[in-house]
């Protein structure tokens, strides 16, 4: 069951669920403890050890159907056809006789499985097989007869009806009556007509399975680049996990930076002349120990209707790496702005988003002015900003042909470490007819377009990464 595991734990992967090497023990451990005899039970037992987000439960489902339930089904299936009209006591004491017979014979591990209805090992020899065939035609279709005569090849089937042929000559030696010989004639033409059955539906199977796998990489790529413009509710929930995610990473590669660089370089000015006591031997080894400040970030997002999802996305980016900053300051605004600090410090991250963005600290529905806003934050919070902040402006730079006050980022560059302009409209439209680009641009140190999830992954890397 450690090989099907694992087995599974590709497919997941291929299709896109994120399942790390420690989820996959967890999962086997899981496992020996909760058993194998109830089927839900054990779906239930992987669902739990290896599902972290929702949006893969569907995903996760269809998957383990497929994957677990399906082959085994049709196996049930096609040995319940082979039994014929025999009652299950008839069933059981005519494999326990054909056991007997095999004692004696050189009988394959596909003979035997196939003939005795062994379930599990005829799964997973079907499994390699169909596995090798892959191997050996990468660039076959699997779902194609071409690919089910090349399993059955792979699987070793051309030398079981040799095999059956030499258990019915047994079977005559023994003394078997003329019924039972017809009786046992009729099983294995019916074993061998399930086993073609089974092989191609098999291979159908991981066909499936393949296309799933490469729809859900390809529905995850159209989700990079779809604009957030047009995402449905949907879309929007599963690019807030995306967004977790990529927060995540980001946090991970900077503990790990942190780690290696904890002790500091060698100083070896320092450690020559501690080591002067010592006739020149260098003894004590000095480093040097810069302390590295935590940065401040300020957030600018503009919440009118055209920039929404942008801002609620950059808002939980940047509040998921709250603890990699000494201080998040977060400001909305439309025409008038507000601080929103407060709600992300009183609430869940995803409850302060939608009170950001929904109309109760700003009227959202108010005719966008930038220069007005950036007039406003001037006047009341630029002290907030210093030589340790980083300012991200989220917006789109329509100012509906008001007094643009590009003084304003101005003196907030003069101020800051450096400020971030992301524009969620295409560049190509950047300083046509209400668009104030150009202005606010001389005054940014980076100014990015920002229209979809492959976008923001590159703009934070940069943010966070350089």
């Amino acid at each position: 069951m450690e090989d099907r595991i694992i087995q599974f734990v590709g497919v997941l992967r291929r299709s896109g669920v994120r399942v790390s090497t420690g989820e996959t023990l967890d999962a086997m451990r899981a496992v020996e403890i909760s058993g194998l005899m109830d089927r839900n039970t054990f779906k239930n037992t992987l669902r739990a050890t290896m599902v972290k987000r929702s949006s893969d439960l569907e995903l996760f489902n269809e998957t383990f159907d497929l994957f677990f339930s399906g082959a085994a089904q049709m196996i049930k299936r096609t040995a319940a056809a082979a039994a014929g009209g025999m009652s299950e006591e008839e069933l059981q004491a005519f494999l326990e006789e054909l056991e007997r017979m095999m004692e004696g014979l050189e009988i394959s591990r596909l003979a035997r499985a196939l003939l005795l209805q062994d379930t599990g090992t005829l799964e997973r020899l079907l499994r390699e097989a169909i596995g090798n065939a892959e191997l050996k035609a990468p660039d076959l279709k699997m779902g194609s007869p071409a690919a089910a005569r090349l399993a059955a090849q792979m699987l070793g089937g051309e030398g079981l009806q040799e095999e059956l042929d030499r258990m019915l000559e047994a079977a005559q030696g023994e003394g078997l009556s003329q019924e039972a010989l017809d009786q046992l004639k009729q099983y294995f033409k019916q074993r061998m007509k399930d086993l073609g059955q089974l092989v191609k539906g098999l291979t159908r199977m991981e066909q499936e399975m393949r296309e799933k796998s490469e729809e859900a990489g390809k529905d995850r790529e159209r989700l990079l680049e779809k604009s957030f413009y047009y995402l449905s509710p949907n879309e929007v929930r599963r690019m807030r996990e995306a967004v977790s995610m990529l927060a995540r990473r980001l946090k991970n590669i900077m503990s790990i930076r942190r780690r290696r660089a904890k002790r500091g370089r060698l100083d070896v000015k320092r450690t020559l002349r501690a080591s002067l006591e010592f006739g020149g031997v260098p003894f004590r080894i000095r480093y040097e120990k810069k302390r590295r400040e935590r940065p401040q970030v300020v957030i600018l997002c503009d919440v009118s209707d055209s920039v929404r999802n942008v801002s609620r996305f950059m808002l939980q980016f940047v509040h998921s790496l709250q603890d990699m900053y000494s201080r998040v300051r977060s400001f909305v605004f439309v025409a008038d702005i507000a601080e929103v600090s407060r709600l992300f410090d009183d609430n869940d991250i995803q409850t302060a988003i939608n009170g950001a963005i929904s109309g109760e600290v700003v009227n959202v529905y108010a005719h966008s002015d930038f220069g007005r806003a950036f007039k406003s934050f001037h006047g009341d919070h630029i002290e907030c900003i210093d030589s340790r902040t980083t300012v991200i402006i989220l917006g789109d730079a329509r100012n509906n042909y008001n007094t643009p006050n590009e003084w304003v980022l101005r003196d907030i560059q003069e101020r800051a470490r450096q400020v971030i302009w992301l524009n969620p409209e295409n560049s190509s439209t950047w300083g046509f007819g209400d668009s104030e680009m150009a202005a606010y641009s001389q005054f940014c140190d980076m100014v990015e377009e920002c229209r979809n999830l492959r976008q923001l992954y590159r703009v934070v890397d940069s943010l966070v990464l350089a």
